[in-house]
């Protein structure tokens, strides 16, 4: 499993750690990505992704998210509330930490809003009535190529947010974040790994 202390997580020189002083950290995940040029970097290995089009989200997650979708819809836990807006951390980024960033913060990104994105650390971030939550993305260069880590920091809304995050958490950690990181580490092998004259690292 992809899981992992959080230890090495935080030793990390990571933005994140001086940001979400408030947020405890839920669990963090990471997978070894081998090869690779000598300076790749988050947002380049994720641009070259999105140009080639190769994520492909497994039929099980799919399924597991359609499924939060649909009761969220049935439930109203993410219709768009003023109090949620308010509380995005998009308005507490400091102006260099907004001048950085490759992606305007506040931009959306599937489910999520952009915090920042710096070339080899992203912050998104999830509000509904359930839970406000944060991933934060880094890429390290590790023997043999890389490492890739997720970081899930959890901000409870209420009584429900300890509720709801027990209920999801057996799905997420055995379904779906090992499904997403395998597919994620499956882009990188054919980016990195499988063209002809590609350089390994």
């Amino acid at each position: 499993m992809p899981r992992i202390s959080p230890r090495e997580f935080l030793d990390l020189p990571l933005r994140v750690h001086s940001f979400l002083t408030d947020v405890p950290l839920h669990d963090v995940w990471a997978i070894d990505l081998p090869g690779g040029h000598e300076e790749v970097t988050l947002w380049e290995f994720r641009k070259d992704v999105r140009t080639r089009g190769w994520k492909k989200i497994p039929k099980a997650t799919q399924a597991l998210l359609g499924l939060r979708l649909f009761l969220g819809f049935i439930f109203h836990l993410d219709a768009p509330r003023s109090a949620q807006k308010s509380a995005s951390y998009v308005r507490l980024l400091p102006p260099d930490d907004r001048d950085r960033s490759l992606v305007p913060p506040g931009s959306k990104e599937s489910l999520f809003e952009v915090v920042y994105s710096f070339e080899n650390e992203m912050l998104l971030e999830v509000r509904n009535a359930t839970v406000h939550a944060f991933l934060a993305q880094a890429l390290a260069r590790a023997p043999g190529g890389y490492r890739l880590y997720w970081g899930i920091y959890v901000k409870p809304v209420g009584w429900i947010t300890r509720a709801y995050m027990a209920l999801i958490d057996p799905f997420r950690r055995w379904i779906v974040y090992p499904q997403l990181l395998n597919g994620t580490r499956q882009d990188w092998l054919r980016l990195y790994c499988d063209q002809p004259g590609m350089r390994v690292a």
